[in-house]
């Protein structure tokens, strides 16, 4: 009866945490999930301590004190541009965890564990070692403290597998065989897994960190199941093997959104140097944002209206771009806003989310165009604009907005660059090729608002910002956005 008992325990906290998990597809929803998934955890470590006999309890208080306690004080200090980087670190925690405890199972003195629990206990070794500085690799990336570029090692695949064998021969002897050098080796998988963790990750670059941090996440996952198959916790198998599963999912969904194949991501490819006649065939394959040769216009100026067309040009460099992006808005019947990192930089989700209920009211239509990569992790749109309160229903994903582009009178773009990037569809050989976009070129009138013209996180230049007609709003998004509530009549 007792086991019954315990098994139903164990169901219904599995139950909980996997309807929280579903409750985070919606953002009405996700608060909602998070607290049902926190509570089936919680449930899930009372319901691990009541089921073992603590020599120590008080030790197991002042951890999980610590624990939280640091927890709560570093997530009330980050901003939503530091969700990402933090996310990856408590990504990298879960897998320092795994790593600790296959550890301590694994070398602890005068404990005989089964020929299974030892090979798993070897596998969540590796797996946790991996995560941990795969994902500090990935906070560093994201947080800048790390060139967010590939970098490139010297044989770097040679170097890749020649870890991998390495690892692959002390953990077989890890998980295999019991011995007295059972620490020496246990720590010897432990650097080299460290290793493969950083030449791994380390060659990723920006564009592709998403798909980095959904597969890290997956092995998180992956990770705390072999280090419950260790200590013989059903709950802990069956939570990570959750994670597991829909971090690979997810995987998948980044690779389908960013065009790519995950072995192309992984194994990397290094890229040929930039040369001045591909830059060339680039800019004679897109005509409409190739900037004009200033001698040809001066010389067809100057035969057709000789005084006529100066006067024209320099009233047009007299126009305030503000004054251009009123008379856009105010003049369109249908706006889409393209969100991007920047946007979470400047903070002006709420200024943004404000001048679209604003255009709303005078009877406008905005729908807000949605990259699955947008930002630095996947749904980090979505998660600063349900922090402005938006209605969810106006979110549309980048397959059900594309057609739209083409009918619609202005698309404005707020902090975003990759995602909007015709090099990605033109240009060969970089780190965007072959990335779907958002097609706001198509739209009648573009709006730029970002702080720069500069490259964004791949390093690709974007063509869109010479195209004419584009009105540029360059600096502060989030001052540039008040100041069109202010004047928009």
């Amino acid at each position: 009866m007792d086991l019954l008992l315990q098994y139903a325990w164990d169901i219904a906290i599995i139950a909980a945490f996997i309807f929280g998990i579903k409750a985070f597809r919606t953002p009405p929803d996700a608060r909602t999930g998070n607290r049902m998934a926190a509570v089936a955890l919680s449930a899930a470590f009372i319901l691990l301590l009541s089921r073992h006999q603590l020599f120590k309890p008080e030790t197991v208080l002042l951890a999980l004190a610590i624990g939280a306690g640091g927890g709560w004080f570093w997530a009330m200090r980050v901003n939503m541009t530091q969700i990402p980087a933090m996310v990856a670190i408590q990504n990298g925690a879960g897998g320092c965890a795994a790593m600790l405890v296959s550890f301590v199972e694994l070398t602890r003195a005068g404990m005989a564990l089964g020929t299974m629990n030892q090979f798993f206990g070897a596998v969540g070794l590796i797996a946790g070692a991996v995560t941990f500085s795969g994902s500090m690799i990935a906070a560093g990336k994201l947080s800048g403290i790390v060139r967010g570029t590939p970098v490139y090692l010297p044989r770097h695949n040679h170097l890749l597998a020649g870890v991998c064998a390495a690892i692959c021969l002390f953990g077989l002897w890890v998980g295999l065989f019991a011995s007295t050098a059972m620490v020496f080796y246990s720590i010897m998988v432990v650097i080299l897994a460290l290793s493969l963790g950083i030449i791994f990750s380390i060659r990723i670059g920006g564009a592709d960190m998403p798909v980095l941090i959904s597969f890290l996440n997956a092995t998180t996952g992956l990770a705390a199941a072999f280090c419950g198959m260790v200590v013989e916790s059903r709950l802990l198998i069956a939570c990570g093997a959750m994670v597991a599963a829909s971090g690979y999912i997810l995987t998948h969904k980044m690779c389908l959104a960013m065009n790519r194949d995950l072995k192309n991501v992984f194994l990397g490819r290094i890229l040929p140097p930039k040369s001045p006649e591909k830059s060339e065939t680039v800019q004679s394959q897109t005509p409409d944002t190739q900037a004009p040769d200033d001698s040809k216009v001066s010389d067809e100026v100057m035969d057709e209206t000789p005084e006529e067309k100066p006067e024209e040009k320099l009233e047009e460099k007299a126009q305030d771009p503000f004054q251009l992006a009123l008379e856009a808005l105010s003049s369109a019947k249908s706006v889409i806003i393209i969100p991007g990192y920047g946007m979470a930089l400047a903070q002006a989700q709420f200024n943004l989310v404000a001048l679209g209920n604003r255009m709303e009211q005078l009877g406008k239509t905005v729908k807000y165009a949605i990259h699955p990569v947008a930002g630095r992790m996947p749904g980090h749109m979505n998660v600063l604009l349900a922090e402005a309160d938006i209605d969810y229903d106006k979110l549309y994903d980048l397959d059900t907005i594309n057609p739209e582009f083409s009918s619609t009178d202005v698309a404005m773009i707020v902090g975003a660059c990759d995602v909007v990037n015709p090099a990605a569809n033109i240009a060969d050989n970089s780190p965007i090729s072959g990335m779907p976009i958002l097609n706001a070129q198509e739209a009648r009138q573009v709006i730029i608002c970002n702080l720069d013209t500069r490259p964004g996180y791949s390093g690709v230049d974007n063509p869109l910002y010479q195209q004419p007609g584009v009105i540029l709003l360059l600096g502060n998004a989030k001052e540039s956005i008040a100041k069109l509530i202010e004047r928009l009549a």
